[in-house]
């Protein structure tokens, strides 16, 4: 050991007082539990006032020879790493191997120098303390290229996404929650809602619901409920109607948010809209030419029935995604309706989203009074088992308690994550058509077969998910994502 030490020592070295020479004696001879001590005074000595020079030395004499052989490099990368290993647990030096920079603190100022591929083969047992978080202590390997990491989920925005779940109508906003968007947003987490209707303009007025959707589009859209805008075409100004359905359409908030999609509520000649083949269709195409092909679009009509003779069905759907029936039974039976409305609205091959009652329809004939809870469950069990993708109720300032709390209690459009085997088939036809409307097309049958099962592994590729096939609740959570949808007007 007393060879060794001497060959350690540059010429300057061995020429310096004897205390120091007798420190490196004791730092090599000492018994290993004592070591440690005779090194701590050792290192002080080094950072002693005048001693940067030298050192400074001895880190470039020390980068000499780890070129001559190795067993003198090993040795100085002995010598060396205890030194820094001492002067890191009193918080004076460390050595980051991301750079292989040695560096030590003296007097607020550093030395630096290049003995990481030497010290690196030293693995001691652990970190020594006081050491900065970013500063690797002395001996460990040196890092490999860190793998990259995987990239964050995302919302694939390629096409609108269609309503699913349940719905809720707003006419009049200061008569929902007196307008707080706030509480709207609330009261619609609670009951399970999913998606708005909000009425966005008329007539007189034009669009006119640029203040409230400031407020209740961010709120609503962080909550995961979709919110589409709603107008009545009175298609006596066919571009005027159109107009005023793309202002709401295009309309963005100081925030960056945009409402989900558009429905068309369009009523009867008895109601005084102008209503006919020419108008209907006319309307159609200027809205879907105005908005591109990717934006959805929905019809809400009136039920269809054996007295509606004269309303042109098939004109006023055929540019629209959707068909939203407006099934009101007044003192019917919400099962047998919702059957016959299935079967007339079946032939035009479009998701069916009817719109139940929560209204008093004592003035238009009906019994007095909001229907009562176990009609309001049954229209949705018989929507679900029917193949209906969503519900949806009018209206917001109409329903009472006992109606909220059946729309809230209903196990029907509810939109579960896991096995599909456990799905209903009416929550089959729901992710099918969201799917479908998303831009990630399969067939809308209420089976779970192998063309859904690549709908979703396309729908988790683009999300930059695990490509199952599975719902999980990441996948779910994202299909259910509100974003503005994509407008683009076709030439």
């Amino acid at each position: 050991m007393a060879a060794a030490t001497q060959a350690d020592t540059s010429p300057e070295e061995r020429t310096r007082p004897g205390r120091e020479q007798r420190l490196r004696h004791w730092a090599a001879t000492t018994p290993r539990p004592f070591r440690i001590f005779v090194e701590a005074q050792l290192g002080w000595e080094l950072w002693a006032p005048g001693a940067r020079q030298r050192m400074a030395g001895a880190l470039a004499a020390t980068s000499r020879r780890l070129t001559l052989d190795t067993e003198a490099q090993q040795r100085l990368a002995r010598r060396l790493a205890r030194v820094v290993a001492v002067l890191g647990m009193l918080g004076m030096a460390g050595t980051n191997l991301r750079s292989g920079t040695t560096t030590m603190a003296i007097e607020g100022r550093t030395v630096s120098g290049q003995a990481a591929p030497a010290l690196a083969t030293l693995a001691p047992t652990g970190p020594a303390k006081g050491l900065a978080a970013d500063v690797l202590p002395v001996g460990l390997p040196v890092p490999t290229t860190a793998p990259a990491p995987a990239p964050a989920p995302t919302v694939p925005e390629v096409r609108g996404a269609l309503p699913v779940g349940k719905g809720m109508w707003i006419w009049l906003a200061d008569q929902a929650e007196g307008g707080d968007p706030t509480a709207i947003v609330a009261k619609a987490k609670e009951i399970g809602l999913t998606h708005l209707y909000v009425r966005t303009a008329s007539r007189p007025q034009g669009f006119y619901a640029g203040p409230f959707l400031n407020g209740l589009l961010p709120q609503a859209h962080a909550a995961g409920i979709r919110v589409y805008a709603w107008d009545f075409p009175w298609l006596n100004d066919v571009r005027g109607d159109v107009a005023r359905a793309v202002q709401a359409i295009t309309y963005t908030t100081p925030d960056g948010h945009r409402v989900d999609g558009y429905a068309a509520d369009i009523e009867l000649r008895s109601m005084g809209v102008n209503i006919s083949p020419q108008t209907a269709t006319a309307f159609g195409i200027e809205l879907r030419r105005a908005v591109g092909a990717n934006y959805p679009l929905i019809a809400c009509v009136p039920r269809p029935n054996p007295a509606l003779t004269q309303y042109p069905l098939a004109a006023v759907v055929k540019s629209f995604d959707a068909i939203a029936p407006m099934v009101y039974w007044l003192g019917g039976d919400p099962v047998a309706q919702m059957v016959e409305v299935t079967k007339e609205l079946a032939v035009y091959g479009k998701p069916i989203l009817p719109v139940g009652q929560a209204y008093d329809a004592g003035p238009e004939g009906g019994p007095p009074g909001v229907p009562p809870r176990e009609q309001l469950i049954r229209f949705m069990q018989a929507g679900d088992q029917l193949g209906a993708t969503a519900v949806s109720w009018w209206s917001w300032q109409h329903a009472d308690q006992q109606a909220w709390d059946a729309i809230r209690d209903a196990a029907e459009f509810r939109l579960p994550a896991g096995d599909p085997a456990a799905f209903t088939h009416g929550q089959v036809m729901a992710y099918q058509t969201l799917l479908t409307s998303l831009g990630f097309p399969t067939s809308i049958d209420g089976t779970w077969d192998d063309h859904t099962v690549a709908a979703v592994r396309a729908y988790q590729e683009a999300a930059k998910l695990p490509s199952t096939g599975v719902i999980d609740d990441l996948t779910r959570a994202l299909l259910l994502t509100p974003f503005a949808p994509p407008v683009q007007p076709q030439k």
